[in-house]
Formats: structure tokens, sequence, C-alpha cells
């Protein structure tokens, strides 16, 4: 398979090349990445718009960004947003919670869904966005609590440039990333990024392995139309660590050591093909048509074992099979135009999306062959033995028959429309809504039934901006977005969620950002959202709306250059409050989280760096004040030295005073055990 993909890459490459050797206009592209316009401006908000001028909040972190602080997945980079949290995604995808709203499915790549379930590597990201607050206008479903944007590097026709970067750790992990841009042409570039990874941690057993390639070819057709064509190749394989146990409602430190499973029991596979058209079409000063066409498509595998229960000395062993097979083809359009009536000026942005997926999943529950069910007792010992079980009996697991089986259509037609009005210098109105029309059917081929589902969801979104000054804007902001009933992977529909009408979610924002010097952005904001679900009497058997997550607090970002030798600062502060639908504390909200990130040059070759993150208790559980998360805090230094134009040395040491912490839990025996203390040299070579 592996071998097979990799000349369907040459061919690939092959093909781009004879298609720009034909093309020999002279077209020229200006390529324009000035510090502060390119933090500046948000590539999923479909419009040129100034962060000032956002009635909401956005996070940018750019690649400069990410290689000098050595941020290696997504996971890495939130710690240092505010309103952000990790989740642990079972060990094999990412997943966020963001301001209190959990999700493993709000990504997107230059703006499209990226539906692919896995742990996204950073080899290929030109920018991450993290825009914060529900918004299905401008995504659709999902969005909750935000979204995460990468923006992918593009192939430009201005510069030859190859870019390595080779990392290496104590742990004995490596990861090697090229950055290779050709210009075919006057009007044509070819840009490609491919990454290996071998995976290693702390933990017994743990290995992976990861690769992926990029190709992308920029076409400048003339004046006026330009093209981005890419194809990506994913191939991950990895050990799968659910975590430890809980005892008296806090992770059995005495078992930090421990893994809770094996090789043979616990991994993960992943392939993915991606492939990508763009083209943006300037038909005026003033009028501009963006089009995309995605086709995706990947297969996993998943299997694991896992604890359920655990009473201190003898622990409950469950697990399951899942293989996934996923089809995606996605089109979208978005026309941009400004126009003037006198000193007012509307930026209006059209938008409509096309969505089809077929989505084949099934669910083989363990089966151990000494109890003949899905769970059985085990021992404490490290390693743990799984093949004699607690009462000294012989045993083994397999997999006999699939107690789920499903296939899945969904069709998501949208249409979106917005309105950016400038009123005045001083005062800007942001109004919108988005119609959803989203259509599942879900055969279940265990019970031999069928499901369907036909949602029509009106999503608005409005601001209103006040700007006292040039650089500082107050806004205020109201925005909606909604989950269907099928859940964020379609794999499951019965009757009674078939007749019910998605979960809502609002949003209400109050914040102020402050540009300073043109050099240091502020943000500080104050956010109210509730969840509105439906219900069906169990009597009466009516339905009725009641209300479930509800998530208030604020959130402060300091980000940019201060002076001082300071190249690079950004600080973070999230204090946030929630309660469930019966009244209680949700799970994955800290207390609070602090992060603070600073660059500092000490001398034209040297820089040094440091990251400090500390966040405040949590529960594992919802409702459950006995069972919580412990506060935690934990420091990262690093340094950087330029030994020329072309070579750079960077030393990361993270985790600096060996804290042990949990970072997040995905039961109440499945808690995360934090990276020890760890080294990571990188060599960046430019050619």
């Amino acid at each position: 398979m592996i071998l097979n993909n990799k000349f369907k890459v040459f061919f690939l490459l092959v093909f781009i090349n004879f298609v720009c050797s034909e093309n020999n206009s002279d077209l020229e592209e200006l390529v324009v990445k000035g510090k502060v316009l390119y933090q500046d401006q948000v590539s999923a908000l479909k419009t040129p718009v100034p962060i000032l001028n956002v009635p909401q909040t956005v996070s940018i972190i750019t690649d400069e960004e990410i290689l000098n602080n050595g941020f290696s997945n997504i996971e890495d980079i939130i710690r240092f947003v505010p309103g952000v949290t990790s989740s642990q995604g079972e060990g094999h995808r990412d997943a966020i919670v963001i301001r209190g709203i959990r999700s493993t499915a709000d990504f997107y790549q230059d703006g499209i869904r990226d539906d692919v379930q896995y742990i996204r590597s950073l080899y290929n990201v030109d920018q991450l966005e993290i825009l914060r607050g529900p918004n299905a206008l401008l995504f659709g479903r999902g969005g909750t609590g935000g979204i995460v944007n990468r923006v992918t590097k593009k192939a430009v026709t201005s510069e030859n440039f190859t870019h390595l970067n080779l990392g290496l750790n104590t742990f004995g992990g490596t990861d090697l990333a090229i950055d290779s841009n050709h210009i075919l042409g006057i009007n044509s570039g070819l840009r490609i990024n491919l990454h290996t990874d071998q995976l290693e941690n702390h933990r017994d057993y743990f290995f992976g392995n990861r690769m992926g390639i990029n190709p992308s070819l920029t076409l400048i057709m003339d004046s006026e139309l330009t093209l981005n064509l890419s194809y990506e190749y994913i191939n991950h394989e990895k050990f799968i660590d659910r975590g430890i146990p809980t005892l008296n409602g806090r992770p059995d430190t005495s078992l930090r050591n421990t893994v809770f499973g094996n090789p043979d029991f616990n991994y993960h596979t992943l392939e993915a093909d991606i492939y990508r058209l763009q083209a943006s079409y300037q038909m005026s000063d003033t009028f501009k048509a963006n089009f995309n066409l995605t086709a995706n498509n990947f297969e996993k595998v998943y299997q694991n074992i896992y604890p359920s229960d655990y009473d201190g000395s003898l622990i409950l062993m469950d697990g399951y099979l899942d293989p996934t097979k996923r089809d995606n083809f996605i089109f979208s359009s978005n026309l941009i135009n400004e126009i003037n009536y006198g000193k007012v000026i509307h930026t209006l942005l059209f938008g409509i999306e096309y969505i089809q997926t077929t989505n084949n999943n099934s669910r083989f529950d363990a089966y151990w062959s000494a109890t003949q069910d899905d769970t059985d007792l085990f021992s404490i010992s490290t390693p743990i033995d799984f093949a004699i079980n607690s009462s000294g009996i012989d045993t083994s697991l397999s997999y006999l028959t699939p107690n789920s089986k499903t296939h899945s259509e969904i069709t998501v037609s949208s249409f979106y429309l917005q309105d950016q009005i400038d009123l005045s210098e001083r005062w800007k109105l942001v109004i919108g809504a988005r119609l959803d029309q989203f259509d599942i059917s879900v055969e279940d081929h265990i019970s031999n039934t069928l499901e369907t589902k036909k949602d029509n969801t009106l999503s608005p979104r409005g601001g209103l901006i006040f700007k006292p000054q040039q650089n500082v804007s107050m806004y205020l902001s109201y925005s909606e977005s909604f989950l269907p009933r099928s859940g964020e992977q379609y794999k499951k529909l019965n009757s009674s969620a078939a007749r019910l009408d998605p979960d809502v979610f609002e949003s209400k924002e109050i914040g102020i950002k402050i540009l300073l010097n043109n050099q240091l952005n502020i943000t500080a904001a104050y956010f109210n959202s509730q969840q509105i679900r439906a219900a069906r009497d169990n009597i009466s058997g009516e339905t009725y709306n009641i209300r479930g997550l509800s998530v208030d607090g604020y959130e402060l970002e300091v980000k940019g250059d201060i002076g001082q030798n300071f190249s690079y600062v950004i600080a973070s502060y999230t204090s946030l409050n929630g309660k469930t639908q019966s009244g209680g504390t949700p799970r994955e909200i800290p207390e609070f989280t602090f992060s603070a990130n600073a660059q500092y040059q000490l001398t034209n070759k040297l820089n040094l760096g440091f990251g400090y993150l500390s966040q405040g208790e949590s529960l594992i559980m919802d409702d459950n004040e006995a069972l919580t998360l412990p506060q935690y805090s934990r420091l990262d230094i690093s340094g950087s030295y330029s030994y020329s134009e072309r070579l750079t040395l960077r030393l990361h040491l993270e985790n600096l005073f060996d804290e042990l912490y949990f970072p997040h839990a995905h039961a109440m025996h499945q808690v995360s055990v934090g990276e020890p203390f760890n080294a990571r040299v990188v060599f960046s070579y430019y050619f």
C-alpha cells in the first residue's frame, strides 16, 4: 500500500512538471510576509479583515513561532492559547476543549472541514488559527466552542528554497521535516513538504511511526486567476495508551509507570489521501471569487484495552476493535464584493458549500476466553500479564462478532450571507446568517434497520464594533452553532434521536482589543454560552427544550513584541465557570489556566526562551466533585544559536523540573500521565 502511494505521488509530480513547462506567460507573484500583516490576517474568516475588526477572539501562531518554540503537534500550541485545553482523544486523535466544549471534529484546513481522525503534524502548517465561540455562519455544524484552522504552506513563484529540520530527543524519538520550493516558470511554482517521525516517550511499549508528503502547485493563469493544487498522503501507526486508573478520586500515582495494555492489544493505524483544488479569481479591485474542491478518504483501525474498574489491587480490563472507512467530497465557493454607499462601506460575503460523506464503521467488543465476556479481572504488576487473570486461569483476547456495524450517508447543503458594514471610522457592524440542510441515513447491519434524519437549521451571527482610536476596538457579538443528533462521527442514529432537533449553542461575547505600536496585541473578553437541547417527555412523548451545558468566563491574551530584546511574547489567563444540565460542575473545565511564553534575543546569534503553564483542578466526570485531576505547573526553557545564515541549532528542555502531572482524562480510570523531563535538539538548515 505504501509503495503504491509513493508511485501516485511520483506520477502526480511528473504531471505537474509537464503542465508547468507548457505554461510560460510573463506573470509574476508578489509575496509579502511582513510581521504585523501576516499575524493580522485570518484565513478562516474568508474576508481580508484585520483582527481588530473581528467581533470575536482569535489567536494566530505562525510557522516561525512553531519552529522557535519546538511545537510538534496541536496540543503543544493550545497550552498557550486562552480558553483552550487539550483532551485525551483516546490516544489516537486530536481532541480539544474550547470554552468548556469538547470536540474531535472542529478542525479545518485552509478554512475547509478536515474530517480525517488523527493526531495532526505541523510539518506543512504556515499558520495556525484558533477562533473561539460558535460560528456556524462560516463553518456549519459543530464549532460549538470554536474551531482550529490550519493554513497550509503553498508554492510561491518568487524564490527557490529548501529548509530541513532534524530533531532528536532523549526518549529516543526522531523527526525529519523538509520544506522545498521550486520555481517552475515565471508563473508557476512547486512546493513539497514532507516529514517522517519515529515517536517515543516515557511509557513502556510506546512506539509510533508517522509520515506525510504534501506537494502543492501554484499556477498564475493571468493577472486575475490563481490556481493551487495539492495532494497529501498520510500514513500513521502508533501505540495506544489510555493512561492509569484513579483511587480515592485522584490518579493513583503508584501506577505512574504501569501501562495497561501491550503492543498486541493497543495500536492504531491510519492511511489517508487528501486532494485539493483552490482557485481565486479577482474580477475587479472590489470583487473576488474563491472556489475549493476537496476529496479525501481515510481508513483507520483502532484497537485497545483499557481499565474500566479498579479497587486498589485488581484491575478490570475492557476493550474494543474499531475499524472505520470514510470518504468525503466537499465543494465550497464564496464571493466577496465591496460596495460603497456614500461614506458607508459594505463588504458582502456570499457562500455556498456542498458536502457528501460516506462512513462505514464497525465495533467489536473484546472477548476474554476465561470469562467469555468483554471484561476480565487481572492482578497489578509491571508489566501486567494478560495471559493469566486474577483467578489464575489462562485467558486470551479475541474479537469475534461485531456488536455494531453501520453504513452512513451524509449530505450537507449550505448557503450563507454576511455583511461587514463600515458605518464610519469608529463604528462597524457585522450581520449574517447561514442555512444548513443536513441529511443523514444510517443503515444498521446488525438490527437490519434504516434511520433517516433531515435537519434544516438557520444560524445567525451579529457583531458591533466601536473604535475610539484606530488601534483600539470594543465589540459585542452574538453567534450560534448546532450539532446534529448523529454526533460528530455519524456512527449511529436511533429512532428516538431521529425525531429530535439538533443541539443548538448560543454565545454572547463582549471584549476589547488593543494594538500597541503595531507590534503588541492585547485582547480581553467575557463570554456566556448555553446549550439548548431538545428532549422527549417519557409519558406524553412530546418534545420540549431544556438547557444543557452552560459556560461563562473571561479570557486575557497578550501577544507580540514588547521590545527590550524580547522578540516574541505571549501570555494568557482564563477563568471559566460551567453548569451541566443537572446543575453540577462539568468535566474538563480547569478552575483557571495561566501560560506565558517568551523569546529573548541575547546576542545576534543567541536566543533564549521559556514557556510556563499552570492549570487548576478540573473534574474527570460531570457532576462528580470528588473525581478530579490535580492542579499542575510545567516549565520549559529553550535556546537557539545561529552558526550562520543557513545553520541554526535549537535546544528545548521540556518539563524542566520533572513535574508529575496529569493533563487530561478520557474516563474515571483512563488518566493520561504527562511527559517527564525531556531534552530535544533540532538542527535547521537552509539550502
